[in-house]
């Protein structure tokens, strides 16, 4: 991801852009073959000769051609760049890495996604207790939980492919995109050679929505794995600790206390979510330039969308990387359902004596003076109940479960999609 990003790999981009276009016209007849020929034999400029260039210049993009040119012969360099202005090459050479990029993030992306859904699988029927409010609310499972986060990574997904095809256009017409200096065909040949589509009604520029919709993409990606990265660290504490992160033997926790195992993945991985939030904002700010077109874009996108892509990618990797060796201890997850003393059972009880005739008011007030009474550490729910008149069978997580196999139904037609 970064490589795509360098100074080099922009200038091999617009290099190749340049040779299309110049192809595009020689097959309309308005470059001479033998410029063509020049012009296609002409080696990518070194970025430091740009830079160079550059300092005499304080315009990158003539730099650039300048030092294209100097690869190639004068009577056919003056064919280079014919009926172009700046961003007819920049945004086409942009689209072109804008789609390299968001398939390497895709990949990463669909890396998570089936882990997650090799975790939930592995984990379907492995109990523990899910809580609302941060409180103890009834038994679930911790497949269940993760294939929650599985189905969002793969709306992210969805959602980077449809980003993909609004960023991999170009638009070759001109100075105000009315192809004044240029005919249409070379646009919709240089832009059918590299893989992209065509700005619909260019102003020069393409539009910047289009990249605000991948930033958008980008930042829900971002925080939905912030959102299964708060998960892990919260079920990492000292007083849960239902998993943990994956250690090498080299791990070191804390310089002070050495017998820290702190989730510092999952609190990088926060970390990033709040960066990617960020670019978002700054590709909204994109948006409006001025008429047909202006250059604040242009520093933040330098910045922003590099950055932005890369983090995405990073972060990704790295979920994919913790979900695939995370530490799973069911005893302490079995431990966490029997720890208030069967309180996780509440709503099954009420279920219960409902079904049976009792009125709801008077069901749902025993039951809450037992849950206080087992609360302040007196017994369990059924002891409590018992006392009060109210005898209850036993009652296991699997009488929240009746119906999981329709949920698993569902993962398995992820997991199907994803094959």
């Amino acid at each position: 991801m970064a490589e795509l990003w360098t100074d080099q790999a922009r200038y091999a981009t617009w290099t190749r852009v340049e040779v299309l276009v110049s192809r595009a016209q020689a097959r309309l007849g308005t470059v001479p073959a033998s410029a063509l020929a020049d012009i296609e034999r002409a080696r990518v400029p070194a970025a430091a000769r740009v830079a160079e260039l550059e300092r005499a210049r304080d315009h990158e993009i003539l730099s650039f051609l300048a030092a294209y040119c100097e690869d190639i012969p004068d009577d056919s360099a003056r064919w280079v760049h014919l009926g172009m202005t700046s961003y007819d090459l920049v945004d086409t050479a942009f689209g072109h890495t804008l789609g390299r990029a968001c398939d390497v993030l895709h990949t990463a992306v669909t890396r998570l996604r089936a882990a997650l859904v090799d975790q939930a699988v592995a984990h379907w029927d492995t109990p523990c207790v899910g809580r609302t409010h941060g409180m103890h609310a009834e038994p679930t499972t911790f497949g269940h939980k993760l294939a929650g986060f599985a189905f969002a990574i793969d709306r992210c997904a969805r959602r980077l492919t449809d980003a993909r095809a609004a960023v991999a256009v170009g638009t070759i017409s001109g100075s105000v995109g009315t192809y004044g200096l240029i005919d249409p065909y070379v646009e919709r040949y240089v832009c059918g050679e590299l893989g992209l589509g065509v700005e619909e009604m260019p102003s020069q520029v393409v539009a910047r929505d289009r990249h605000a919709q991948l930033l958008q993409a980008v930042a829900v990606l971002g925080a939905c794995v912030e959102q299964l990265a708060v998960e892990t660290r919260l079920l990492s504490r000292t007083e849960v600790r239902e998993v943990e992160e994956p250690r090498t033997s080299a791990y070191q926790g804390s310089s002070a206390m050495p017998h820290k195992r702190n989730p510092t993945t999952g609190e990088r991985l926060t970390g990033l979510a709040r960066l990617l939030r960020g670019y978002a904002g700054m590709a909204l700010e994109n948006v409006a330039l001025w008429h047909e077109r202006d250059l604040s874009h242009s520093s933040v996108e330098r910045v922003a969308v590099p950055d932005a892509m890369t983090v995405a990618h990073y972060q990704a990797t790295a979920a994919a990387d913790l979900v695939t060796g995370l530490q799973v201890d069911k005893e302490r997850m079995r431990a966490a359902i029997d720890h208030t003393g069967g309180l996780v059972y509440s709503s099954a009880v009420l279920a219960d004596l409902l079904e049976g005739g009792t009125e709801r008011e008077r069901a749902y007030r025993a039951i809450q003076s037992a849950a206080d009474t087992v609360a302040s550490g007196d017994g369990d729910l059924a002891t409590a109940l018992a006392s009060g008149g109210i005898d209850i069978g036993p009652l296991e997580p699997e009488r929240f479960l009746g119906h999981h196999d329709v949920l698993f139904k569902r993962l398995e037609t992820l997991r199907g999609h994803q094959a």
